[in-house]
């Protein structure tokens, strides 16, 4: 059974950045299994409804502005896969989560930033989730349990967001972490550790600087899905976590 992983993308730079981080991610592709199909759940694609996308070839979309050149030189030419498109939303029916396709999405930074250092060669079909950052956290978990089959066929699931995501508060010349994305991060890795998931859905109230950290839901929601699919052996185990800018976390994650 294929485990399931939640992985910070860090800013758009990311992909042009030479960091433990991004060593990190190089090696964790080298060393997993090679998956049949990629499944990323990207806090970038915002949606009120349970969106696939369903393109045969991936358009590299740079949606983001301000950031250097080499930011804008990254392109990953995935394919698509139309069939784990059409499976996704089959498993997510039959749990009466609706959902829509998506013919026309490229992928957002959310997923190449990643893809690019764990593999490079683009040559493993890619399917991109959209999230609804005003779900409740119980319900990406659900929807990650629809999809739990998916590990059963040799299908890698990605979450891709950020624990500690608040870029007004970023210090671009820092290379100290603050002290309350620490203990945002420590409390949450505390809870996945036990899976306590009553702690971890209402992170907004029980976490330490919770409105710091994640003042939006979006890019804890990838998380919370990650976590979902693996709830039948409820397993986890972080692989690497550093911090850029003062407070950006580079976390990942290992589920089932």
């Amino acid at each position: 059974m294929y485990p399931t992983l939640f992985l910070a993308h860090g800013t758009p730079l990311l992909a042009a950045e030479d960091l433990p981080y991004t060593r990190f991610l190089r090696n964790l592709g080298r060393h997993l299994p090679r998956p049949e199909g990629i499944v990323v759940v990207s806090a970038h694609w915002e949606s009120p409804l349970q969106l696939i996308s369903g393109a045969s070839r991936h358009e590299t979309m740079h949606d983001f502005f301000g950031y250097p050149e080499e930011a804008y030189a990254v392109t990953y030419p995935g394919q698509g896969d139309i069939l784990l498109s059409l499976q996704i939303r089959k498993e997510l029916a039959a749990e009466g989560i609706a959902s829509e396709i998506d013919d026309a999405r490229g992928l957002d930074h959310g997923v190449w930033s990643l893809l690019h250092w764990m593999y490079p060669a683009a040559d493993i079909p890619v399917v991109a989730l959209s999230v609804h950052p005003r779900l409740a956290p119980e319900e990406p978990y659900r929807i990650g349990q629809a999809l739990h089959a998916l590990r059963d066929k040799g299908i890698l699931v990605i979450g891709s967001g950020g624990t500690v995501h608040n870029p007004p508060l970023l210090q671009w010349d820092s290379s100290m972490v603050d002290r309350w994305a620490l203990e945002f991060d420590e409390w949450l890795g505390e809870r996945i550790g036990v899976w306590d998931l009553e702690a971890l859905f209402d992170y907004e109230n029980r976490a330490p600087h919770a409105k710091l950290a994640a003042p939006t839901r979006e890019h804890l929601y990838p998380l919370f899905l990650a976590m979902g699919l693996a709830d039948r052996k409820r397993k986890a185990r972080l692989l690497h976590q550093e911090y850029q800018y003062g407070s950006l976390s580079l976390t990942g994650w290992m589920f089932g």
